[in-house]
């Protein structure tokens, strides 16, 4: 039921903006995210950006002249909703590309749905699993598991820090960041002293975080997605822990402050641009854009832009450059214009694809950053 109010107000919303428009027939763009449920702090934003750059893109003449509809399904971070989300705008709306899932279980879940169809996908999630190895047909927007525990690591080894413990949650999300980290960590010299789990569900992690103490780290890995995540910050400072803790890029919205409170002062992550638009230096080749992003978003919305609305964001414009850049709707003139797309500065990063590369960023995309004051600071 909601799934579908969702999809009809979305849809209704960017037809009505569409009619004003002369031109074809609308190109019809398929979304599924995790609007409602566990995930929404990540697909609401995402379902909001889409809404509103879609309408952007209306005012501006659409794409190519036409029409651009937008088709927002909520699969409520339930990877069941996520397929039968997915069989329908593939059959029954007939989308030329998809953008999404908002999680990786779900992306995983779906993938080769599109590569049957011959359908893009351009996932919102961040698991290195979804194009690693190489789906023609799939792509992302996050930036990868693998590069964000290589900021981390590179900020470890300037601390001098040698013993690391990791705990992550046994979601989509924390599976795949744990094998990266599992593989990096003695890859980088360093010794993997604890790894512990917990479920997206739990509430308290003192368990895990007791046994990791016990083991004397010089500093422990969270892998995770709201709420664990502040959970276990708060569960680090109720038994007196004051080994450093780094989180990953999964929490690196305002929510996270607001949920860890006193607990994430000082805490350490690899984050999007987008966290620190306002500080970086005006050399940098996103700060326009993401100043204008959040300005927008602010204005539009009433609260802040996160980087999860910003993997919404990439993912809708790029599929709007590879359609322009072949004059061409159709699913496999996307699918071959999106491995072209050369130095595109979006809201996670730099994009630079290639038929052997569908995430088409690297580490540069993150900064590290702490919190001080309640607030994001980069970590000189």
């Amino acid at each position: 039921m909601k799934t579908n109010l969702i999809a009809a107000l979305a849809l209704a919303c960017v037809l009505a903006a569409a009619t004003a428009l002369a031109g074809g027939e609308p190109i019809k763009i398929g979304a599924v995210l995790s609007v409602t449920g566990p995930a929404s702090f990540l697909g609401e934003p995402e379902k909001n950006t889409l809404t509103m750059l879609a309408e952007k893109i209306n005012k501006n003449g659409g794409i190519l002249g036409r029409p651009l509809e937008m088709i927002i399904l909520d699969d409520e971070a339930d990877v069941n909703k996520a397929v039968l989300a997915a069989q329908r705008l593939l059959k029954k709306d007939n989308v030329v590309a998809v953008l999404g899932p908002t999680v990786s279980g779900n992306t995983l879940a779906i993938m080769q749905s599109f590569s049957a169809a011959k359908v893009p996908l351009i996932s919102c999630a961040a698991a290195e699993k979804i194009v690693s190895p190489v789906n023609p047909w799939i792509f992302k927007t996050a930036q990868s598991d693998r590069h964000a525990v290589l900021s981390i690591l590179d900020h470890a080894k300037k601390q001098g820090f040698k013993k690391l413990a990791i705990i992550t949650v046994s979601d989509g999300y924390g599976q795949a960041g744990r094998e990266v980290l599992k593989e990096l960590v003695p890859a980088g010299g360093f010794e993997l002293v604890a790894d512990e789990v917990y479920g997206p569900k739990d509430t308290d992690m003192s368990a895990q975080l007791t046994k990791i103490k016990s083991a004397s780290p010089d500093a422990v890995i969270c892998w995770g997605t709201n709420p664990g995540p502040a959970v276990i910050a708060r569960n680090r400072v109720q038994l007196g822990m004051t080994t450093p803790l780094y989180m990953s890029h999964g929490v690196a919205s305002k929510k996270f402050i607001e949920l860890a409170g006193e607990a994430a002062e000082g805490l350490l992550l690899p984050a999007g641009k987008l966290t620190v638009a306002a500080i970086l230096p005006d050399t940098d080749p996103q700060k326009q854009l993401l100043v204008a992003y959040a300005k927008d978003y602010q204005a539009a919305f009433a609260q802040p832009a996160s980087s999860f609305g910003g993997y919404g964001y990439d993912a809708l414009t790029l599929v709007q450059k590879a359609i322009e850049a072949g004059n061409s709707a159709d699913p496999q003139a996307i699918r071959d214009n999106l491995e072209k797309i050369k130095g595109l500065v979006g809201i996670s990063g730099v994009f630079t694809f290639s038929p052997e590369e569908h995430n088409g960023l690297d580490q540069s995309a993150f900064v590290m950053v702490t919190i001080k004051n309640g607030d994001w600071s980069i970590v000189q």
